[in-house]
């Protein structure tokens, strides 16, 4: 079977870890060496015919190195390093920016206003945590939950919040944004993030043309063994490209094998007909679910950060937003699925009017998944300003499908 073209299997982001301090002299310094690495590496995938779609670069705790003193210093901090991006940018490759999590109840309330202004350049993550009883954090959960409300209403269409996540039992090392945040603890290091729905695709496509396997356990063990075989290739293809790259400023600490789909390659919703659901959300999308975050975690010869699992990305995936227009699935669906596959509740478009309320307790049930199965979760909800369940969203960012606002029961 031929699964060795290396335009099925995309690299969606090298994603570093870095420290910055309060010292705005070595700002540049260290941003420079990041975007140099970045740029790099890049080339080296480049040469070997893999795409490289983004570089993205993550820091500690912004509370940790920009002046919260007033949202007003905060800003112009971040005006610092906007240019410096902007500056180090390489034509034709994408530079993306995550200042790590809000700490603090004065952190989290600078949150809309700094997403509105800075956008892509201005990802943030808050970690809510439980207690003892294993209890989460609910005045935390609400602090957050205000957050989505604010950044729904003061930024167009609420497409802020594509910035912004909940995470529950995350650890570093999360390569995609805005999960990803970074502990001044730990070294300097790096990640690779793959983009695979094309892959699997066509593999399953190529092995459904010939298959004539009835016995169900028989043929899914086939589907695990083809779909393996064919990603861990590509894993053990860029191995030998990291091996060869020597650097002193970054560490190599693993790979997130999840498919990270977006709109401009194949969708979940495709894999899941070609392993035999009717449709997303259809009977038999559980099992499947746990089928590829099998295949996801099966990988070898490289460690596994981040959530490495499958993720279903509601409004980044056409197939998946399709599902909405249709009535497959509902936000319950999402969250069955989370107890045997990836990342939570991502980009789900609600109503805009939905209570804090209702996001809070959303958050409450993705957290408990997320602790009780010690997995890693998030929670990323879209309020749309004046639209109901049902009303079809009107996004005009150029990564967000436009779908059917699902209700919160």
């Amino acid at each position: 079977m031929n699964y060795q073209n290396k335009n099925l299997c995309k690299i969606r982001t090298i994603t570093t870890f870095l420290t910055l301090t309060f010292d705005k002299s070595k700002w540049e310094e260290e941003i420079l060496k990041a975007c140099t690495f970045c740029n790099e590496l890049s080339q080296k995938f480049n040469k070997q015919d893999y795409e490289v779609q983004s570089i993205r670069i993550v820091t500690n705790a912004f509370g940790e190195y920009l002046d919260t003193t007033s949202i007003e210093s905060v800003k112009a901090d971040l005006e610092v390093l906007s240019s410096m991006l902007n500056s180090f940018a390489k034509e034709g490759l994408r530079i993306r920016f995550a200042i790590g999590e809000a700490k603090t109840s004065k952190e989290i309330e600078y949150i809309p206003e700094l997403i509105k202004e800075f956008g892509d350049l201005c990802n943030i993550c808050v970690n809510v945590p439980k207690n003892e009883f294993d209890i989460l954090d609910n005045d935390l959960i609400d602090r957050c939950s205000k957050t989505v409300q604010k950044i729904s209403q003061i930024t167009p269409r609420g497409e802020g919040n594509f910035n912004f996540t909940v995470n529950f039992n995350c650890k570093p090392y999360i390569p995609y944004f805005p999960a990803s945040y970074h502990d001044s603890k730990l070294e300097n290091s790096y990640v690779i993030g793959f983009e695979t729905p094309d892959l699997l695709v066509h593999v399953l496509e190529e092995f459904n043309k010939i298959n004539k396997i009835t016995n169900h356990q028989e043929l899914f063990s086939k589907y695990y063994e083809i779909m393996s075989e064919a990603l861990q290739y590509h894993v053990d293809e860029m191995k030998i490209i990291l091996d060869s790259y020597e650097n002193d400023n970054f560490k190599f600490v693993g790979i997130d094998s999840s498919a990270a789909p977006s709109k401009n390659c194949s969708s979940m919703a495709k894999i899941f007909e070609l392993l035999g659901v009717e449709y997303f959300g259809a009977s038999g999308s559980v099992e499947v679910s746990s089928l590829l975050t099998k295949v996801f975690k099966g990988v070898n010869g490289v460690p596994l950060v981040g959530f490495s699992g499958l993720m279903l990305a509601v409004i980044e995936d056409l197939g998946l937003a399709q599902g909405t227009i249709k009535n497959q699935y509902d936000i319950r669906s999402l969250l069955t699925y989370s107890a045997v596959c990836g990342i939570g509740l991502d980009t789900v478009p609600i109503a805009g009017d939905t209570s804090l309320e209702k996001i809070s307790a959303l958050m409450r049930d993705t957290g408990t998944y997320a602790f009780r199965l010690n997995k890693p979760l998030t929670v990323r909800l879209f309020p749309y300003p004046q639209k109901n369940a049902g009303d079809i969203t009107e996004y005009e960012s150029d990564d967000l499908c436009n779908c059917a606002i699902l209700a919160v029961p």
